[in-house]
């Protein structure tokens, strides 16, 4: 039972990833994206190809997730720790 609690967790940790992916790869210009981060148009122009970096970055993160599912422990473990990483060093 805590084996598949732990797997919806991971799941729904790609999911977020995804819908990263979603807004930083194809709506970070549009009306839901600069209001999400609180971003004028020009700013927006300006940063998309950075954030569709980031997006990638998120997309990447999530298929390892997803894949982490079916591979095994050792991979969720790699790929969560990718997730948590860039959030403890962003101070």
């Amino acid at each position: 039972m805590l084996a598949i609690a732990a797997d919806v967790a991971v799941i729904l940790v790609a999911a977020l990833h995804l819908w990263f992916l979603v807004l930083e790869m194809f709506l970070w210009d549009k009306p839901l994206g600069r209001r999400t981060f609180g971003m004028s148009p020009e700013k927006a122009a300006a940063t998309k190809p950075l954030a569709m970096n980031q997006g990638l970055y998120n997309g990447f993160l999530a298929a390892g997730l997803l894949w982490g599912i079916f591979a095994g422990d050792d991979v969720k473990i790699f790929f969560l720790a990718c997730v948590i990483a860039p959030g403890c060093s962003a101070r």
